[in-house]
């Protein structure tokens, strides 16, 4: 999946939309009834998401150079999807009685080019900024390779006829490999005296993993007394992050043999100036199938 970011998943990641449906373990049962003291229910949900991502990246130039490089990547489905390795979401719940174990996990590895990736400036330590102007970016591109994995415990608190909210805690891991090529028609000369140079035609790559702990909130609301139900989720949390959060919801539909569910999800990182990933957003539409068993 920052204020300006990108995409993007072993077990399976945080689930987003409530898809997990509060079943007795004997037999179905429709939205917002009362969950069953005794007895497991499973559920695993394979999802579609289509966020428009956005990526503040910090690379580390070389160290007979030293400094960073500033680079923005902004990217939405009619870019990455043509350059699009490889992709896996979906979603997991075991719940017995008012508890749940949840988790979620999503890769993701595409390639954007010129259009969708900037190169901002040359930081050399100790020296001013060199702003780099998009006229002498005569190329760029990024590989990025992204894995999003949750884990959480939930318990729920309210549950009644209209629906159920769960309290839940846990940790997400986000985890981020990519790569930049350029062609600058300048070539820059380090500050250290020892002949090392920047520009030109060359590749530049970093990579950071991020714990966080996370707290937040997940359940649906019925819709009166039909099969259609509104799911929500919020967490929020820091650690390895300055601060990371992500909120959904959408539109379901329940049957016996588990939901659907469409709804609009977004996820964001904020970190420090010396991280490798400075910001990282994630939004857009997800297409949910949840199996209950």
């Amino acid at each position: 999946m920052i204020n300006r970011a990108v995409l993007g998943t072993t077990l399976a990641l945080l689930l987003m939309t409530g898809a997990a449906s509060p079943a007795r373990a004997q037999q179905p049962q429709s939205v917002g009834q009362a969950i069953a003291p005794t007895g497991w229910v499973f559920n695993i949900a394979p999802y579609v998401w289509l966020p428009t991502s956005r990526l503040s990246l910090q690379y580390n130039l070389p160290p007979d150079l030293g400094g960073r490089l500033p680079t923005e990547v902004s990217t939405g489905p009619g870019d990455y999807l043509r350059d699009l390795d490889f992709a896996l979401a979906v979603s997991a719940e075991a719940r017995n009685g008012q508890f749940s174990l949840l988790t979620d996990f999503m890769y993701t590895k595409f390639s954007v080019t010129s259009g969708n990736v900037t190169i901002k400036s040359i930081d050399f330590f100790g020296h001013p900024s060199l702003p780099i102007s998009r006229s002498l970016e005569t190329s760029t591109g990024t590989t990025l390779a992204t894995s999003i994995w949750t884990l959480a415990g939930g318990y729920t608190v309210l549950q009644g006829p209209w629906g159920n909210l769960d309290l839940l805690a846990g940790l997400r891991l986000l985890a981020v490999n990519t790569t930049t090529n350029f062609s600058l028609n300048f070539t820059v000369t380090g500050p250290r005296g020892n002949g090392a140079t920047f520009g030109g035609v060359g590749g530049i790559s970093g990579a950071q993993n991020i714990w966080d702990g996370i707290g937040g909130i997940r359940g649906r609301i019925r819709l009166s007394d039909t099969a259609l139900f509104i799911p929500y989720y919020f967490d929020i949390g820091a650690g390895g992050s300055q601060l990371t959060w992500q909120i959904a919801s959408g539109l379901g539909y329940h049957m016996k043999w588990g939901d659907l569910s469409a709804t609009y999800r977004y996820l964001s990182w904020q970190q420090g100036g010396n991280a490798v990933v400075r910001r990282m957003s994630l939004g857009g539409p997800m297409l949910m199938v949840n199996f209950t068993f």
